[in-house]
């Protein structure tokens, strides 16, 4: 009997010891498709809504375990301090491994520096940077922007296709900073003498500045009828801010004028809330998107008089950014460079995905004074016209 106890005895003190050391040693988690996870800082929704919806959708698709969102302060140019807090954040979040930026705007650089003060092992991604190529070529590991060289010349093309006379484009200082912005102004004033097209250097007020958003858009919408007035409806408007869009394609339709693209060219950008055409919040009615404009377009008078790329290009950079640091996350991109083809592959997946169809995209490496940036990648593609 006394036997017997004492092997009852060994038996439980045997189940506790495994029992404890179930409850005590951790097991391996599951780390899904990346270990880690990756933050994704948006402009906020005042200020792009495609932009902010890119960063949500990732969510969606990832979990909210993996994709951690923020956004940046809707005044951003006087809110720097907490521009850089909130890379404090995310590099203090030894979780994450990547950070994809959207748009970096005025203040990204001085950021992603005390980020850098922590975190060299970040893979870090700009989309539409606003400081100099040489500048973030140094901090980020990949540059997402559009081809702003060549568009400034496909641009004034594309107006002269609709039967622009004159081109009248829209700015304010702190834009007129950015050299990429700049030099588009000058690309596209030089391409407008080259084809015979006057050229106006129209000033706006800066959304951020003691106007707001509101104001500018006021301007917008008074400005735009006294230009058709002096220099007539075969007369293109290019604007360089995203606010200034939805005023800039409400006038020009209501005083047909021509309007070659929006700033941040999408279907999804502006014409929606100009024709009140509902866009679902995952961003995925293309097709439906761009039908209903051309039909609204058509009873509007204006059909060959709008345009647009076929594709929303501040989606597709959110996108391919992210899955792009996936792929370097799980080692199957390369550290010391960047694999071109992957990436155009990855923008690809995400136009057949939202398209249904193959569209040609033209990737550029940046090139300045003889030296190749080959971080930072420059997209161009063809254009839709409604």
């Amino acid at each position: 009997m006394k036997k017997m106890l004492v092997i009852l005895l060994v038996v439980l003190i045997g189940s506790l010891v495994v029992f404890y050391e179930k409850r005590t040693v951790p097991l391996p988690q599951d780390t899904g498709p990346f270990p880690g996870k990756i933050a994704i800082v948006t402009n906020a929704p005042g200020q792009s809504l495609e932009e902010y919806y890119s960063g949500k959708n990732l969510i969606l698709k990832y979990g909210a375990d993996k994709i951690v969102h923020y956004t940046w302060p809707v005044n951003f140019m006087n809110e720097h301090l907490q521009m850089v807090n909130t890379m404090a954040e995310i590099a203090a979040d030894r979780d994450i491994k990547a950070v994809v930026i959207n748009q970096a705007v005025f203040g990204t650089t001085r950021a992603v520096d005390k980020l850098r003060e922590t975190r060299k092992d970040m893979f870090v991604v700009y989309c539409e940077p606003a400081d100099n190529f040489q500048d973030i070529a140094v901090r980020a590991d990949l540059v997402l922007a559009p081809n702003y060289f060549v568009e400034g010349r496909s641009i004034v093309h594309q107006a002269r296709k609709q039967g622009a006379k004159t081109f009248v484009h829209y700015s304010f200082p702190r834009h007129m900073a950015m050299l990429a912005l700049a030099s588009r102004r000058d690309i596209i004033r030089k391409t407008c003498e080259e084809l015979g097209i006057e050229y106006v250097d129209a000033h706006a007020p800066d959304p951020t500045s003691n106007v707001g958003l509101e104001g500018t858009r006021r301007f917008i919408l008074d400005d735009v009828p006294l230009m058709i007035e002096k220099y007539g409806s075969d007369t293109a408007f290019f604007a360089t801010n995203c606010g200034m869009q939805l005023p800039l394609i409400t006038a020009v339709t209501n005083h047909r004028g021509i309007y070659p693209q929006p700033c941040c060219a999408s279907p999804f950008h502006a014409f929606p809330e100009a024709f009140g055409i509902e866009i679902s919040e995952e961003f995925d009615n293309l097709s439906y998107v761009i039908s209903e404009t051309r039909r609204i377009a058509a009873e509007r008078g204006m059909t060959g008089r709008l345009s647009n790329w076929p594709v929303p290009t501040a989606i597709m950079f959110t996108v391919a950014g992210t899955e792009y640091a996936i792929r370097w996350i799980n080692g199957e991109a390369p550290d010391e460079s960047i694999d071109k083809e992957l990436l155009i592959r990855l923008c690809e997946d995400y136009l057949k995905e939202i398209a249904g169809s193959d569209i040609k995209l033209e990737f550029a490496v940046y090139e300045e004074n003889d030296v190749v940036y080959n971080n930072i990648l420059m997209l161009m593609m063809g254009y839709l016209v409604y």
